[in-house]
Protein backbone atom coordinates (compact mmCIF):
# COMPACT_ATOMS: atom_id res chain seq x y z
CA UNK A 1 0.00 0.00 0.00
CA UNK A 2 1.17 2.99 -0.59
CA UNK A 3 1.52 5.99 2.02
CA UNK A 4 1.98 9.28 2.45
CA UNK A 5 5.32 11.02 3.49
CA UNK A 6 5.87 10.43 6.89
CA UNK A 7 3.21 8.25 7.60
CA UNK A 8 3.01 7.08 10.86
CA UNK A 9 1.62 3.73 9.69
CA UNK A 10 5.03 2.88 8.00
CA UNK A 11 6.57 1.41 11.07
CA UNK A 12 3.82 -0.87 11.24
CA UNK A 13 4.32 -2.05 7.96
CA UNK A 14 7.88 -2.88 9.03
CA UNK A 15 7.50 -4.22 12.65
CA UNK A 16 9.26 -6.98 11.90
CA UNK A 17 12.21 -5.48 10.39
CA UNK A 18 13.42 -3.50 13.57
CA UNK A 19 15.81 -5.29 15.26
CA UNK A 20 17.51 -6.69 11.65
CA UNK A 21 20.78 -5.42 11.46
CA UNK A 22 20.48 -5.10 7.74
CA UNK A 23 16.83 -4.12 7.21
CA UNK A 24 15.28 -0.77 6.69
CA UNK A 25 16.28 0.92 9.95
CA UNK A 26 20.03 -0.39 9.95
CA UNK A 27 21.13 3.25 10.22
CA UNK A 28 19.15 3.99 13.45
CA UNK A 29 21.17 1.39 14.76
CA UNK A 30 24.23 3.03 13.92
CA UNK A 31 22.78 6.46 15.08
CA UNK A 32 21.70 4.39 18.48
CA UNK A 33 25.18 3.51 19.50
CA UNK A 34 26.64 6.58 18.26
CA UNK A 35 23.85 8.76 20.78
CA UNK A 36 24.95 6.28 23.54
CA UNK A 37 28.26 7.23 23.39
CA UNK A 38 27.74 10.87 24.64
CA UNK A 39 25.59 9.41 27.66
CA UNK A 40 27.81 9.07 30.58
CA UNK A 41 26.63 5.69 33.08
CA UNK A 42 24.19 6.72 35.57
CA UNK A 43 25.64 8.75 38.37
CA UNK A 44 22.59 7.71 41.14
CA UNK A 45 20.70 4.69 41.87
CA UNK A 46 17.48 5.02 39.95
CA UNK A 47 18.39 7.76 37.55
CA UNK A 48 15.69 8.08 34.34
CA UNK A 49 16.21 7.95 30.81
CA UNK A 50 13.46 9.40 28.87
CA UNK A 51 13.84 8.11 25.17
CA UNK A 52 11.19 10.19 23.30
CA UNK A 53 10.61 8.75 19.52
CA UNK A 54 12.03 5.02 20.78
CA UNK A 55 10.65 2.81 18.69
CA UNK A 56 11.60 -0.69 18.92
CA UNK A 57 13.83 0.71 21.50
CA UNK A 58 17.44 0.38 19.64
CA UNK A 59 18.73 2.57 22.45
CA UNK A 60 18.92 0.57 25.19
CA UNK A 61 21.74 -2.15 24.73
CA UNK A 62 23.97 1.54 24.96
CA UNK A 63 22.39 2.88 28.17
CA UNK A 64 22.56 0.25 30.67
CA UNK A 65 21.78 1.43 33.74
CA UNK A 66 19.04 3.38 33.86
CA UNK A 67 15.44 3.06 34.30
CA UNK A 68 14.58 3.32 30.27
CA UNK A 69 11.52 4.87 29.68
CA UNK A 70 10.28 4.96 26.26
CA UNK A 71 7.82 6.94 24.85
CA UNK A 72 6.68 6.52 21.33
CA UNK A 73 2.97 6.35 19.14
CA UNK A 74 3.53 3.04 17.60
CA UNK A 75 2.46 0.05 19.71
CA UNK A 76 3.75 -2.72 17.84
CA UNK A 77 7.58 -0.85 18.13
CA UNK A 78 6.84 -0.20 22.08
CA UNK A 79 6.14 -3.94 22.37
CA UNK A 80 9.80 -4.69 21.19
CA UNK A 81 10.82 -2.23 22.96
CA UNK A 82 9.45 -3.46 26.34
CA UNK A 83 11.30 -7.04 25.49
CA UNK A 84 14.28 -5.16 25.76
CA UNK A 85 14.08 -3.40 29.08
CA UNK A 86 12.54 -0.14 28.12
CA UNK A 87 9.32 1.15 29.82
CA UNK A 88 7.22 1.72 27.37
CA UNK A 89 4.82 5.04 27.37
CA UNK A 90 2.25 5.42 24.35
CA UNK A 91 2.01 8.74 23.65
CA UNK A 92 2.62 11.72 21.31
CA UNK A 93 5.99 14.02 22.15
CA UNK A 94 4.38 16.80 21.85
CA UNK A 95 2.52 15.57 25.26
CA UNK A 96 4.15 13.26 27.36
CA UNK A 97 2.25 12.15 30.05
CA UNK A 98 5.30 12.49 32.77
CA UNK A 99 6.60 14.63 35.80
CA UNK A 100 8.24 17.43 35.24
CA UNK A 101 12.11 17.30 36.04
CA UNK A 102 11.62 13.18 36.06
CA UNK A 103 14.71 12.61 33.72
CA UNK A 104 18.37 12.48 34.07
CA UNK A 105 18.73 12.06 30.55
CA UNK A 106 16.21 12.65 27.86
CA UNK A 107 17.28 11.15 24.67
CA UNK A 108 15.46 12.73 20.96
CA UNK A 109 17.03 10.47 18.59
CA UNK A 110 15.61 10.72 14.97
CA UNK A 111 12.20 12.02 15.57
CA UNK A 112 12.55 16.13 15.49
CA UNK A 113 12.48 15.50 11.96
CA UNK A 114 9.21 13.72 12.14
CA UNK A 115 6.88 16.35 13.75
CA UNK A 116 5.30 19.65 12.57
CA UNK A 117 5.83 20.99 15.82
CA UNK A 118 9.37 21.86 16.92
CA UNK A 119 8.79 23.88 19.78
CA UNK A 120 6.15 21.77 21.39
CA UNK A 121 8.72 18.85 21.47
CA UNK A 122 11.34 20.98 22.31
CA UNK A 123 9.58 22.26 25.27
CA UNK A 124 8.34 18.95 26.50
CA UNK A 125 12.22 17.79 26.27
CA UNK A 126 13.45 20.40 28.43
CA UNK A 127 10.66 20.21 30.64
CA UNK A 128 11.45 16.72 31.54
CA UNK A 129 14.81 17.39 32.65
CA UNK A 130 16.09 17.51 36.05
CA UNK A 131 18.36 20.48 37.00
CA UNK A 132 21.77 19.55 35.09
CA UNK A 133 19.94 17.12 33.32
CA UNK A 134 21.20 16.46 29.38
CA UNK A 135 19.45 16.25 26.38
CA UNK A 136 20.78 13.89 23.10
CA UNK A 137 19.70 14.66 20.27
CA UNK A 138 20.53 13.79 16.49
CA UNK A 139 18.13 14.03 13.56
CA UNK A 140 18.99 15.95 10.09
CA UNK A 141 19.16 19.65 9.31
CA UNK A 142 16.23 21.31 6.81
CA UNK A 143 18.89 22.58 4.24
CA UNK A 144 19.53 21.68 0.26
CA UNK A 145 22.27 19.35 0.97
CA UNK A 146 20.40 17.52 3.82
CA UNK A 147 17.33 17.42 1.61
CA UNK A 148 19.80 15.39 -1.22
CA UNK A 149 21.42 13.27 0.75
CA UNK A 150 18.35 12.60 3.56
CA UNK A 151 15.88 11.84 0.34
CA UNK A 152 16.93 11.54 -3.00
CA UNK A 153 20.35 10.01 -2.49
CA UNK A 154 19.53 7.89 1.24
CA UNK A 155 16.22 6.37 -0.01
CA UNK A 156 17.52 4.89 -2.94
CA UNK A 157 21.18 3.19 -1.18
CA UNK A 158 21.16 -0.36 0.95
CA UNK A 159 21.27 0.83 4.77
CA UNK A 160 20.16 4.27 3.63
CA UNK A 161 16.16 5.64 4.64
CA UNK A 162 13.25 3.53 3.83
CA UNK A 163 11.69 5.49 0.76
CA UNK A 164 8.94 7.87 2.13
CA UNK A 165 9.60 7.75 5.96
CA UNK A 166 10.74 11.37 5.64
CA UNK A 167 9.07 14.63 4.61
CA UNK A 168 11.79 16.76 4.17
CA UNK A 169 9.64 20.12 4.78
CA UNK A 170 9.48 18.87 8.75
CA UNK A 171 14.25 18.85 8.68
CA UNK A 172 15.17 20.58 11.59
CA UNK A 173 16.17 24.43 11.56
CA UNK A 174 19.09 24.24 13.59
CA UNK A 175 18.95 28.14 14.38
CA UNK A 176 15.52 27.49 15.84
CA UNK A 177 16.60 24.46 17.84
CA UNK A 178 19.21 26.15 19.39
CA UNK A 179 17.02 28.98 19.84
CA UNK A 180 13.74 27.28 21.77
CA UNK A 181 16.48 25.18 23.64
CA UNK A 182 18.08 28.41 25.23
CA UNK A 183 14.64 29.43 25.94
CA UNK A 184 14.23 26.72 27.98
CA UNK A 185 17.38 26.65 29.99
CA UNK A 186 19.77 24.29 27.95
CA UNK A 187 22.35 25.18 25.67
CA UNK A 188 23.20 23.12 22.60
CA UNK A 189 26.46 21.83 21.11
CA UNK A 190 26.06 20.60 17.71
CA UNK A 191 28.09 18.46 15.95
CA UNK A 192 28.26 16.78 12.37
CA UNK A 193 27.94 13.03 12.12
CA UNK A 194 28.06 10.84 8.99
CA UNK A 195 28.75 6.65 9.05
CA UNK A 196 32.56 6.09 8.69
CA UNK A 197 33.04 5.72 4.55
CA UNK A 198 35.04 1.98 5.37
CA UNK A 199 32.58 0.63 7.91
CA UNK A 200 29.73 1.49 5.54
CA UNK A 201 32.02 -0.07 2.47
CA UNK A 202 32.67 -3.08 4.65
CA UNK A 203 28.78 -3.32 5.86
CA UNK A 204 27.61 -2.90 2.24
CA UNK A 205 30.20 -6.30 1.08
CA UNK A 206 29.07 -8.20 4.05
CA UNK A 207 32.44 -8.00 5.93
CA UNK A 208 30.64 -5.80 9.12
CA UNK A 209 27.88 -5.91 11.04
CA UNK A 210 27.90 -2.43 12.12
CA UNK A 211 28.97 1.01 11.21
CA UNK A 212 30.42 3.69 13.52
CA UNK A 213 29.03 7.18 12.90
CA UNK A 214 31.97 9.83 12.62
CA UNK A 215 32.30 13.53 13.00
CA UNK A 216 32.49 16.18 10.10
CA UNK A 217 33.19 19.80 10.16
CA UNK A 218 29.47 20.62 8.82
CA UNK A 219 26.08 20.25 10.78
CA UNK A 220 24.11 20.40 6.71
CA UNK A 221 23.61 16.80 6.75
CA UNK A 222 23.15 15.27 10.07
CA UNK A 223 24.14 16.42 13.21
CA UNK A 224 23.93 15.67 17.07
CA UNK A 225 23.45 18.23 19.69
CA UNK A 226 23.72 17.51 23.33
CA UNK A 227 23.44 19.83 26.10
CA UNK A 228 22.48 20.84 29.96
CA UNK A 229 20.14 22.12 31.82
CA UNK A 230 20.66 24.60 33.53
Amino acid sequence: MARARNDPAQYDDMAGQWWCPRGPFAMLHWLAAARGAVIPPPVREGAVLVDLGCGAGLLAPHVRGYRHIGVDLTASALAQAARHGVVPVRADVTAVPLADGCADVVAAGEILEHVPDLPAVVAQACRLLRPGGLLVIDTIAATALGRFVAVTLAERVPGGAPPGIHDPALFVDRAELVRECARHGVALRLRGIRPSAPGLVRWLAHRGETVAMVPVPTTAVLFQAVGRRG
